[in-house]
C-alpha cells in the first residue's frame, strides 16, 4: 500500500478545521481539496505555506493567517481575504480580480506585477477626499486615550477640544492599513472592533479633507488624519439613532 501523507489545516487558535491524505501530499494541495469540499477555512493558519500558482478561485479565507506565504502566480480572483494577514505574502504576479482585500494587513507584501489589483484596490472611504466643509467619523478609545500605540496613544480626548499632530508624526502611506496618525473610523467599523465593550467610549470627531493624511487602499472603516476637533461622547441612544436598531447593551 501506498504510504500516504496526512496534511491539517488548523485555525490561528489552533483546532483542526480540515485534514487530508493522499502520496505526495503538500499544503497546496491540502487547501485545494478543502475548497473543493466547501470546508469552512476562514481564520485558517496557512503561514509561511508555499500556495504558488494555486487555485484559489472564490476561496473563504475571511481572517486567514498567510503572513510570508508563497502566493505567486495564485489564482486568488473572487477571494474572500478580508481582515486576512498577508504581510511579507509574496503576491508577485498573483491574479487579484474581484478579491476582497478590505482590512487585510498588506505590510511589507510583494505586489510587483499582481494582477487586476488597481480597478478593485480602492477604499470606498475615498471619496472623503473630495468633501466641501466639515466631516464627521468616530473613534474608540479606552477612557480618555486611544488603544493605538502611535503618537496619538500619548492624547487625552476631551470634548470641545481640538488636537493636531505634526506631519512629520504621521504615516502617510496608504498601503499600510496601520500607522501613526489620528486613528478615526465609521461608526460601523468602531462597533465592530469593540463588539460594544463596556469598557469603551466612543466620541464623534469632526475635520476637513485637508486633514486627512491616508485612506488606505484596504481598508474596511479606518484611516487617519492630522487634526480632529471632539464633538460630543455617544451614548447608547445616540449610538441607536444612527444605526437605527438596538446594537448592543451600554450604560
Amino acid at each position: 500500500m501506498l504510504n500516504k501523507i496526512k496534511i491539517q489545516i488548523k485555525s490561528i487558535w489552533g483546532d483542526v478545521l480540515f485534514e487530508y491524505s493522499k502520496k505526495d501530499n503538500t499544503i497546496k494541495d491540502t487547501l485545494i481539496e478543502a475548497i473543493h469540499q466547501r470546508a469552512d477555512i476562514s481564520e485558517a493558519d496557512l503561514s509561511e505555506a508555499d500556495l504558488s500558482e494555486a487555485n484559489l478561485w472564490r476561496a473563504d479565507l475571511k481572517g486567514a493567517d498567510l503572513k510570508g506565504a508563497n502566493l505567486r502566480g495564485a489564482n486568488l480572483s473572487e477571494a474572500d481575504l478580508w481582515r486576512a494577514n498577508l504581510s511579507e505574502a509574496d503576491l508577485s504576479e498573483a491574479n487579484l480580480w474581484r478579491a476582497d482585500l478590505k482590512g487585510a494587513n498588506l505590510k511589507g507584501a510583494n505586489l510587483w506585477e499582481a494582477k487586476n489589483l488597481s480597478p478593485i484596490y480602492q477604499s470606498d472611504l475615498s471619496i472623503l477626499k473630495y468633501q466641501k466643509g466639515k466631516i464627521r467619523a468616530f473613534k474608540f478609545l479606552d477612557g480618555d486615550k486611544s488603544p493605538f500605540q502611535f503618537q496619538e496613544d500619548k492624547i487625552t480626548y476631551k470634548v470641545g477640544k481640538t488636537y493636531s499632530l505634526k506631519k512629520d508624526k504621521c504615516n502617510f502611506d496608504e498601503y499600510e492599513l496601520c500607522g501613526s496618525g489620528l486613528n478615526i473610523a465609521t461608526l460601523d467599523w468602531c462597533l465592530r472592533e469593540t463588539e460594544c465593550d463596556l469598557g469603551k467610549t466612543y466620541i464623534e470627531v469632526e475635520f476637513t479633507a485637508k486633514d486627512i493624511v491616508a485612506i488606505p487602499y484596504n481598508s474596511d472603516g479606518k484611516f487617519r488624519v492630522k487634526k480632529l476637533k471632539v464633538i460630543k461622547k455617544l451614548t447608547k441612544k445616540e449610538l441607536e439613532k444612527y444605526l437605527n436598531v438596538e446594537i448592543c447593551t451600554l450604560t
